[in-house]
């Protein structure tokens, strides 16, 4: 749903102004042509191959403006569905593209995804400022990786609870750096509909809804 609020409201405003224009300009052409009707030579009358070439081209405008009321009437439903869809993600447990998690009860976890082999793999979390809280050796084989995180800093301190960041450096065997996909599961606590995308929070984490990747009924395996 990139952005289908924002679309649809688009779509709103510019089927608003051209019929307002095509409504404004018919009646101006109508007027016209009846001032010419009135003024023509009855031994010379206009001709009327003019007169029906613009009325087929003010009949394409008015058809074009219909398809683009059908498409917004489309783009509002389909913005209802999602938002009802969303709905349905409260309570169950999702899986989403972000580098954020939150620490509860000192536990926090991820899932890191390496496209390729690693010649070396650094994990780091972070906090909400951006400082460094404490950083592993990651797994270096290609794949999915699951990275859970006591909650402690480096040198064994507890950490409040709060959103972290996890952050991941490696290379290949080329010695370029690769970005791995990394991803968070918590359970759904609540639904945003206020902005042009619909957004769900996760414990304290709000992602966009286009950043879930998975579903599940909390507690599956």
């Amino acid at each position: 749903m990139s952005q289908i609020d924002a679309l649809g409201a688009a779509f709103g405003s510019q089927t608003a102004n051209s019929q307002a224009s095509l409504a404004n300009n018919f009646e101006m052409f109508l007027t016209l042509l009846t001032e010419q009707m009135k003024a023509q030579d009855p031994l010379n009358p206009l001709d009327s191959t003019e007169f029906v070439n613009q009325l087929v081209n003010f009949s394409s405008v008015e058809q074009e403006i219909r398809s683009n009321q059908n498409l917004e009437s489309l783009i509002s439903i389909q913005a209802a569905s999602a938002q009802g869809a969303a709905v349905g993600f409260i309570g169950r447990e999702a899986t989403v593209a972000s580098p954020d998690a939150a620490l509860e009860n000192g536990s926090a976890e991820w899932t890191y995804i390496l496209p390729e082999d690693s010649q070396g793999t650094l994990v780091t979390v972070k906090d909400a400022n951006g400082r460094t809280i404490a950083s592993f050796e990651g797994e270096a084989t290609a794949g999915s990786h699951n990275f859970a995180w006591d909650g402690e800093d480096q040198t064994g301190n507890a950490m409040e609870d709060g959103i972290y960041t996890l952050e991941i450096s490696a290379v290949n065997a080329d010695g370029n750096a690769m970005q791995p996909d990394i991803l968070t599961t918590a359970r759904v606590t609540g639904v945003d509909f206020s902005g042009s995308e619909v957004v769900v929070e996760l414990n304290g984490l709000f992602v966009r809804l286009s950043s879930v990747r998975s579903l599940r009924e909390a507690g599956a395996v």
